[in-house]
């Protein structure tokens, strides 16, 4: 078989013939499609069974073959994937989409389209499409602004891996598209990423992964108008390196999802700063990263935020401490608390009538403390019976009265009461 040049017929005739494809019944599995027009000698069969979601990926596809067949087959194809084949024609790509009528997600993913020109009439016959997929296609970017304009409901653009160092703005806004996929890109200046901000004024959702960004350049009175629907932004793996680029994310007035892992600025924190630091800047942030931020872990990492930044002079602190410690106060560090069992405390020994201030070791048994109280009261170790009284506790004295258990584990505190009472005869 000659791969080069291999038509779109060809390959949808051969793939889903019923020998090749057996019709499978059910609800939505496939539908069986009688054509209308048959024009004789045509290679198909009799009947297709063709899904309404056609993938043809990686077949070799470089013509349309017949339109006719086309739309005999393909009336009820919703979705299109026809990535990684060998189309690098548009007049040939607009033949197959033109006949399908009801086509609305079109894959053409890593077929070569750099330096192609699609012409006006050409475009036309996408306007049906809503979610369009252009991945390391090379495609022009007026092209991309040429099908923006073309299709007046397009939802959805995926442009990853073309190679743009810049775009153009277009004069004509694409009102409905609200997600934009341009990662690994070279669009390093916000000049670029700005124009986006008038061409899709409804953007709600920007991926713009690994495109080495290097700071957000406008100021709080613009950025608002600039992107005012957008509520999701990656920016993992750009050259963000100041904590002001992280401050005017809040200036996006719907902004509630942000993914920035990979960043210069916080190559330098642990996992743990990250993540407090990053959430104390964005206030409105319900989503980092792809974990959802609690309002237990926001109060946390607010008031981890006031101590971070505690012993730095005033000039270097940013902005959203001020307005956090009007929320918490001036936060003191936090106390070392020395979580190791203790060694020793003192303690009060009542006898009878008589009381004695006592040092003891914590890390020594009952019997041990019963020979060193021999020392105290007139008692030997076999005529005393210990009761510890815990001063901060409602219960009453307990009594110690296993000889091998070890006095750390009564949690004896300074200032407790030993209470010493001679066995009866």
């Amino acid at each position: 078989l000659d791969w080069s040049c291999r038509t779109f017929v060809e390959v949808m005739s051969e793939k889903y013939s019923p020998e090749n494809f057996p019709c499978r019944r059910g609800p939505g599995m496939g539908v069986v499609v009688v054509p209308t027009i048959c024009p004789q000698g045509s290679p198909m069969k009799d009947r297709l069974n063709l899904p309404s979601v056609l993938v043809l990926n990686s077949c070799g596809i470089s013509r349309a073959g017949d339109q006719a067949e086309i739309a005999a087959f393909c009336a009820h194809v919703i979705e299109l994937d026809l990535s990684h084949n060998k189309l690098q024609d548009w007049h040939e790509i607009s033949k197959i989409v033109s006949s399908i009528p009801n086509l609305e997600f079109l894959n053409l993913s890593s077929n070569p389209l750099a330096g192609t020109t699609l012409e006006p009439r050409c475009a036309e016959a996408f306007s049906r499409v809503r979610r369009l997929v252009l991945n390391n296609t090379q495609v022009s970017w007026d092209t991309v602004l040429l099908l923006a304009r073309e299709i007046p409901e397009l939802e959805e653009l995926f442009l990853c891996h073309n190679e743009y160092t810049s775009v153009s703005a277009s004069s004509v806004a694409c009102p409905t598209l609200r997600l934009l996929h341009i990662t690994d890109n070279s669009l390093k200046d916000w000049a670029e990423v700005r124009k986006f901000g008038s061409m899709f004024p409804s953007l709600h959702t920007l991926v713009m992964a690994n495109n080495n960004l290097a700071s957000i350049q406008d100021s709080k009175d613009i950025l608002p108008r600039l992107f005012p629907n957008l509520r999701s932004m990656n920016l993992h793996n750009s050259g963000l390196n100041r904590w002001d680029d992280i401050e005017k994310l809040n200036f996006f007035p719907k902004l509630e999802e942000v993914r920035l892992q990979g960043i210069p600025l916080l190559q330098t924190y642990t996992n743990a700063e990250r993540r407090s630091l990053m959430i104390a800047q964005l206030p409105s942030i319900s989503l980092l990263n792809g974990s959802a931020v609690t309002d237990s872990e926001r109060e946390d990492a607010e008031r981890f935020f006031i101590r971070y930044y505690l012993d730095y002079p005033e000039e270097e602190l940013p902005y959203r401490y001020h307005s956090l410690v009007t929320k918490y106060g001036k936060l003191e560090p936090l106390a070392e608390i020395d979580l190791r069992p203790r060694c020793r405390a003192q303690v009060e020994v009542h006898c009878e009538e008589k009381v004695e201030q006592l040092n003891i070791r914590l890390d020594q048994t009952v019997a041990e403390l019963k020979k060193q109280l021999t020392t105290v009261v007139q008692l030997s170790t076999n005529s005393m019976r210990l009761y510890y009284i815990d001063k901060c506790s409602v219960f009453g004295p307990e009594e110690m009265r296993y000889n091998t258990r070890a006095l750390h584990s009564y949690s004896i505190q300074d200032g407790d009461e030993i209470l010493v009472v001679p066995k009866t005869k």
